[in-house]
């Protein structure tokens, strides 16, 4: 499970880099490096995991997401933004070049949110081969107390 999750989502971040790569280098000045494309990716591929872990955390605290659920909004619009500035104008294209973004953010949300392990329960000791039996004492039903007045008092009595 471990490797295909790791193979998809190397895949998928790769692709998705490079879209968000290609439209930044489109769009930028002349003879802007092409480290700042690489860049660009980077921040807006990897922003929304980081948001996500700091949701999880955040919840797991009781802290207020409204940020970091924020950023993770953004960066996930942006990326898309990217696959579909890149692709085809068509419905295909649109679709075939917005997969690797959403599935490098479907995996992402798979990873991150997927519960824990649950602990394994502690060896409980193992009951004794015999068992004593408590001797039985009879119970002695309790008289109901009275006022002074005689009138049986119902329930505890508080001052």
């Amino acid at each position: 499970m471990t490797a295909i999750l790791t193979t998809v989502a190397l895949a998928a971040g790769w692709a998705s880099f490079s879209h968000v790569h290609d439209w930044t280098m489109r769009h930028a000045p002349a003879g802007t490096p092409d480290a700042f494309g690489w860049v660009n990716a980077v921040i807006s591929e990897l922003v929304p995991v980081a948001a996500l872990l700091t949701i999880k955390r955040r919840r797991r605290v009781g802290a207020a997401i409204g940020y970091p659920l924020f950023l993770l909004v953004a960066a996930g619009t942006l990326s898309l933004s990217a696959q579909l500035a890149v692709a085809q104008p068509s419905p295909s294209g649109w679709l075939l070049s917005a997969v690797p973004a959403l599935a490098f953010m479907a995996l992402v949300k798979l990873v991150f949110t997927s519960p824990a392990a649950a602990p394994k329960p502690a060896a409980t000791p193992a009951a004794p081969a015999v068992q004593v039996a408590a001797p039985v004492v009879p119970v002695v039903p309790a008289r109901p107390m009275a006022r002074p007045n005689g009138v049986p008092v119902i329930g505890q009595v508080t001052r």
